[in-house]
């Protein structure tokens, strides 16, 4: 049941961050035309998007981790208990993290690669 609640979670934040992407993209049309139109290669547009994806991915699983660290820190600290152990369940939070980033930044980074520079710039 955990496992099944964590991925619906990880598909729902990961349609969140498409969603923000496509916007970003959308926004900044101009500015990628511009870019593409003074020699910048479709796959360092694309590099780009992927790794503002996976930025805003890794910030919010960051948070994830630090909420997940606080609480049974404060809890064993009111309770009297200074032996709390963590089992390194955060190195992989933040692999997972990013790696929702990257599959979920594909549609946007790709929209953002194969934009024509003159319709770019013609964009409003």
């Amino acid at each position: 049941m955990l496992v099944l609640v964590s991925a619906i979670t990880l598909v729902i934040s990961g349609i969140g961050i498409m969603n923000i992407m496509l916007v970003t993209v959308t926004e900044r049309t101009r500015e990628i035309g511009v870019r593409l139109a003074v020699g910048a290669s479709a796959k360092m547009i694309l590099l780009q998007f992927l790794a503002e994806a996976m930025m805003i991915s890794l910030s919010g699983g960051a948070l994830g981790i630090a909420v997940g660290v606080a609480i049974p820190l404060s809890v064993g600290l009111f309770a009297g208990h200074s032996d709390t152990d963590f089992t390194g369940g955060d190195r992989g939070g933040v692999r997972v993290s990013c790696l929702v980033g990257l599959v979920f930044g594909i549609l946007p980074a790709n929209r953002a690669a194969r934009l024509n520079p003159t319709e770019a710039l013609r964009y409003e």
